[in-house]
């Protein structure tokens, strides 16, 4: 994307946050032009003035509405007509980096297929904002909503790993890449059996990317590379696999996350775990009733070939407990459960560290990137049992809470400290100003800022 934070211009118009009691005390001109318009300076809104000798736009009122955020500004970008603009003042109590940040999601535009009629909105970064932090956040935002946007036909599991590539040589990260049927020697059994389907130029594979200096502790993100899910031979009915596109969520979440650390340089090594295939169907698919095994030793009953991204994540979770990080992130599009109880601007997370739950729930509150923690109810452990191997991929229909069993499922394979999944949905499926109908970034603002809290 271009960049839409600007150092300076000549030309900006002027916007002026206002706060609904801000309104009375305008200028008789304006305050009738308000009223006019309807403008009673609610979150968001915004007044356009111009200049009455030239009829030239001079002013952008901006409604803070009740408690001024940051995240006003995302649907105020939006609003706006191309041209640079620039803030009278940033109001009180709202962080300008986080402002800058919000501005430059409301201008994101998917324009691969359909270009865009006219430029963003730009804005000269306010005094005290962080260009280089809130730049690199802005485009790693931006990667992750346009590889989800992007339709499997150009975004398989190749692709991927290219976008990877390209990442770890930009930030000097070495990566290694395991992909066909080297998967079964290089011991990612599950990985293979997912993705054994598909057709040989959509082979599936395993992406590590490495960076970081020796003796910085370890952060291990870990996410779903599912290029499109037909279900396998549990096939999906066609409005379920409408927007299968988007099941790779979880490794362009995951790119988009270590794209922030290795931007900002933060003091930790990372180990980047990105199982990428396609879910397809063909004579060599996994079939339900067959046994497969699983990095960790551990024997999985296929009930369900429909439950893939929990296998998959089965093998890249074993794979970080191998490396001993100090913290495990994993990111998935993984259950139609976490929208029924969150729907789909809160995401659900799990972890049986109250410490960092709480760590994340307070990095959340901080950068407006809703989370909300969901139990690992050991209650419905049993439910993922199986009668002829260790455990099964789909849970028993007693357990009912299917992003819960989901989760308790990947615990089985998950470091045993500092682990936290995080259920995504990585897509808007009504439009509002700041957030176009498309791939969204969730999560990931929050996980940087809990991040940097820990180890900047």
């Amino acid at each position: 994307m271009s960049d839409v934070l600007i150092a300076s211009s000549e030309t900006a118009v002027t916007l002026v946050p206002i706060t609904e009691a801000g309104v009375a005390g305008l200028p008789p001109f304006l305050r009738g032009l308000a009223e006019q318009e309807g403008f009673k300076a609610k979150a968001g809104q915004v007044l356009k003035a111009s200049d009455p000798g030239h009829g030239r736009l001079e002013q952008v009122f901006v409604g803070l509405g009740e408690q001024p955020k940051a995240d006003i500004f995302r649907a105020v970008a939006a609003k706006l007509a191309a041209g640079d603009y620039q803030l009278s003042e940033v109001p009180a109590g709202v962080d300008p980096t986080q402002l800058a940040i919000a501005w430059g999601l409301g201008t994101y535009r998917f324009d691969r297929y359909k270009p865009a009629k006219d430029g963003p909105a730009n804005l000269v970064l306010p005094p005290g904002a962080d260009a280089e932090l809130a730049t690199a956040v802005v485009h790693a935002c931006a990667l992750a909503r346009d590889m989800v946007n992007t339709p499997a036909n150009d975004m398989g599991p190749l692709q991927i790993e290219t976008i990877a590539s390209e990442i770890a040589e930009h930030f000097g990260a070495d990566i290694a890449v395991v992909a066909g049927d080297d998967l079964h020697d290089a011991n990612y059994p599950a990985v293979h059996a997912v993705g054994r389907a598909a057709a040989a130029h959509r082979a599936p594979r395993m992406i590590e990317i490495g960076w970081g200096r020796a003796g910085d502790p370890l952060v291990a993100i870990v996410g779903k590379g599912v290029v499109f899910d037909t279900g396998g031979l549990d096939i999906k009915p066609s409005s379920g696999m409408r927007l299968m596109k988007k099941d790779m969520g979880g490794a362009a979440h995951a790119l988009a996350l270590a794209r922030m650390v290795m931007a900002a340089r933060l003091p930790v090594r990372l180990a980047v775990l990105i199982p990428a295939v396609e879910n397809a169907i063909s004579g060599d698919a996994m079939r339900p009733g067959d046994v497969i095994a699983s990095r960790k030793g551990l024997s999985i009953e296929i009930g369900n070939t429909d439950a893939e991204g929990r296998l998959i994540l089965a093998d890249a979770l074993a794979r970080a407990a191998e490396l001993d990080p100090v913290l495990t992130i994993d990111m998935a599009t993984l259950t139609g459960a976490a929208r029924v109880a969150l729907g789909p601007q809160v995401i659900p997370f799990f972890t049986d560290d109250d410490a960092l739950a709480a760590d994340l729930a307070a990095a959340a509150e901080a950068v407006g990137d809703p989370l909300w923690r969901l139990p690992l109810w050991a209650g419905y452990a049993e439910s993922v049992d199986s009668d002829i191997a260790d455990l099964k991929n789909d849970p028993d229909a007693w357990a009912q809470a299917g992003s819960v069993t989901a989760a308790l499922f990947l615990q089985r394979f998950a470091p045993k400290a500092g682990w936290v999944h995080l259920d995504i949905f990585a897509w808007n499926p009504k439009a509002r100003p700041g957030w176009p109908a498309g791939g969204e970034a969730q999560a990931v603002r929050a996980l940087f800022q809990l991040l940097q809290a820990r180890y900047r």
